[in-house]
């Protein structure tokens, strides 16, 4: 999410209007989510269409946006320091939501794959401006908290994708679900290019390049390689906890995906959560830390009820895509603060490239470990990395 913190004026903080932006911004955010990280919704329909698609393959097409996504959020980030947030949100969530209705009428799962690469690269403008815009309206005392909020709209967009892509695409297969997701996002994109208004900016180019860099000394790098590691516990539950309750539990798709959106819920609630929390106790890693740790335990729980199967698995996977969404805006809002207004542009696109990197190598990955070794020990694997993401946050406000 490549953002830039703006020191907002006085009038443009204290103003109600910062709620709204708040509110356009999270609604931009979570329709591309929505589409974004909820295709491993699709997976059951995927592997039992014409296709027959193993989960390893599944996994491939459910990485296919996020590497459009990859390929494309430092060129929406330039554009965004040039035009302004408004214009990249409305016409990035537009060029999404065509290229979704074009994904709609496809056949096959390689022509579906690069739709959704295309589809990926024109959402990755949300991912690249909102932060922004957030950073931009918003001041230090209150960024935890907003950041927090914003990043709801991950989980927000998990848990639509969870409670409607089943039922939609069990009455009229992938396509109804994402003809439905691409009218929604062109609501979305009209809203903003009608309500949207830029952040304040202080004085142009303020301190420029007066800074020195921020990565002369490895704390950023440490934020980033943690938050890094973070997003695989994170799309370990969420890619494959439906799947896990299918195949495992027995459950029915779209019952499992209502349960997956009550996990989404969670992640939301504790993301705000992390947020004000990070704002009382004036620190962003140290929240960071504690909740990798309570992940990693969670985590290695939840890889001992796959192993042992029974309805307490149901709670641990809800509690685990909870838990495992905190972190997120808390190592957003640390990179923006740690790398200051003249680099954070530039540090929030290394740390947004960095986290889905690992988000378009966690499905297929944990697909095939799941396939050669079964669901605990790619709950095992999580587990570790959380736990390794303890130590490699660095200490610190």
């Amino acid at each position: 999410m490549v953002a830039q913190t703006v020191v907002a004026g006085g009038t443009g903080v204290a103003s109600r209007r910062r709620w709204l932006m708040l509110a356009l911004g999270v609604a931009a955010q979570t329709v591309a989510c929505l589409f974004v990280y909820g295709v491993p919704y699709l997976v059951p329909v995927l592997r039992g269409g014409p296709a027959h698609l193993s989960l390893a393959r599944a996994g491939l097409v459910v990485a296919c946006p996020t590497v459009g996504l990859l390929g494309s959020l430092v060129a929406w980030g330039a554009l965004a320091d040039r035009r302004g947030e408004r214009v990249v949100l409305s016409s990035g969530l537009g060029l999404g939501a065509v290229l979704l209705l074009v994904a709609a009428t496809v056949r096959g799962p390689v022509l579906l794959g690069g739709v959704f690469v295309l589809a990926g690269a024109a959402c990755a403008a949300v991912f690249s401006a909102s932060g922004r815009l957030v950073m931009g309206w918003f001041a230090v005392a209150e960024r935890g908290l907003a950041m927090g909020v914003r990043q709801t709209s991950t989980p927000l967009g998990l848990g639509l994708a969870a409670a409607t892509w089943p039922p939609l695409a069990a009455r009229g297969g992938p396509r109804l679900a994402l003809l439905c997701t691409g009218v929604l996002i062109a609501v979305v994109a009209v809203l903003l290019a009608l309500l949207l208004v830029d952040p304040p900016r202080a004085g142009g180019a303020v301190a420029g390049e007066r800074g020195g860099s921020p990565y002369r000394t490895a704390a950023l790098w440490r934020i980033h390689a943690a938050g890094a590691l973070l997003v695989w516990p994170q799309f370990t539950a969420g890619a494959f906890g439906l799947v896990l309750l299918v195949d495992v539990r027995h459950w029915q798709p779209t019952a499992a995906g209502q349960l997956m959106a009550v996990g989404q819920l969670l992640g939301a609630a504790a993301r705000v959560g992390a947020g004000r929390w990070s704002d009382r106790v004036g620190s962003r890693v140290r929240p960071m830390r504690q909740l990798a740790l309570a992940t990693a335990v969670l985590v290695l729980v939840l890889a001992l009820c796959a192993r042992w199967p029974s309805a307490l698995t149901d709670v641990v996977l809800v509690l685990a895509c909870g838990l495992t969404a905190s972190t997120n805006g808390l190592s957003f809002t640390a990179t923006a603060e740690r790398a200051g207004p003249a680099w954070s542009g530039r540090a929030l696109g290394v740390h947004n490239t960095g986290q889905n990197l690992v988000a378009s190598l966690a499905p297929p990955l944990t697909g095939a470990l799941i396939g050669w070794a079964g669901y605990p020990w790619a709950f095992a694997l999580a587990a570790v990395l959380a736990g390794a993401a303890v130590g490699v946050t660095p200490g610190g406000r």
